[in-house]
């Protein structure tokens, strides 16, 4: 019996550290470190203000903060960030000088997302898609594996 406790345990750690590696949305407002500099989310009435070194680069209209970030590389910087706004994702791309904003404008809930070089892919609720070099792509199959 002692043998199935400590299986049924190990199983369970397990499945606790493979879905912490996934990338989970965050509703923390900053500030976070980036390459571009320190970015920071901001209330503002209605809508929310993303600062980068107390500079607005972007406003955006949610009810509520939720965002999916890729960290990495330099002292786990901030590199990418997704942000889910009334008007669909909102892609910050903080590697470039000046960072990069585009409004996905489709009406999509992320639910997931994963990081690649030079494209994010994300589910919604009407399934998997691609966005890359400004292109909104859904993925029908795939034999790419995305981490």
């Amino acid at each position: 019996m002692n043998r199935l406790l400590q299986k049924l345990l190990l199983a369970g750690l397990s499945a606790c550290a493979f879905a912490g590696a996934a990338h989970a949305q965050v509703s923390a407002p900053g500030p976070f470190n980036t390459p571009a500099g320190t970015l920071q989310f901001v209330r503002d009435d209605h809508d929310f203000v993303a600062m980068l070194n107390r500079d607005m680069i972007d406003r955006f209209d949610a009810k509520t903060l939720t965002h999916f970030d890729e960290t990495g590389g330099q002292g786990d910087q901030v590199a990418r960030v997704l942000v889910q706004s009334a008007n669909g994702p909102v892609l910050y791309d903080l590697r470039r000088q000046p960072p990069l904003v585009e409004h996905l404008r489709t009406d999509m809930t992320v639910k997931r997302v994963f990081w690649q070089a030079d494209e994010v892919v994300m589910q919604g609720p009407s399934g998997w898609f691609r966005y890359k070099n400004g292109t909104l792509t859904k993925l029908s199959s795939s034999k790419s594996i995305y981490h």
